[in-house]
């Protein structure tokens, strides 16, 4: 891919991160989701107050500065061990992907696991 960068998103960026999850949520069946300006407003100020834990990567267009794509590394603080590497101290990393993303997570090394599990939450 050329023309692109991948790079921390900067703080005028959060309402194009938010207008992008805001059709992810519509593409993949999202109802009753409310205003999508009020949803922008609350995404913001939830990435700005959560920017500690929760860094948001970007894909940006050169050519014109559009964010096209994003990414979120949630960093939770986990039990030590001597496995833990990297800057963050990171024992794994996971992504809750796309199905059209998967391909593209799996040319980077990721792989299932069958010991990460996951219940849904009522109204989640």
């Amino acid at each position: 891919m050329e023309n692109i960068s991948i790079r921390p998103a900067r703080s005028g960026e959060l309402a194009a991160v938010a207008a992008l999850r805001w059709e992810w949520l519509v593409e993949n069946g999202g109802e009753n989701l409310g205003e999508h300006e009020e949803f922008v407003r609350h995404f913001v100020d939830w990435a700005r107050d959560n920017a500690g834990s929760h860094r948001c990567m970007v894909v940006v267009r050169d050519d014109d500065g559009v964010v096209i794509g994003m990414a979120w590394l949630a960093v939770v603080q986990r039990v030590p061990t001597p496995r833990a590497s990297g800057d963050l101290g990171l024992e794994r990393v996971t992504v809750h992907s796309s199905r059209r993303a998967i391909p593209a997570y799996a040319r980077c090394g990721f792989q299932e696991s069958p010991r990460l599990l996951q219940a849904r939450v009522a109204g989640a």
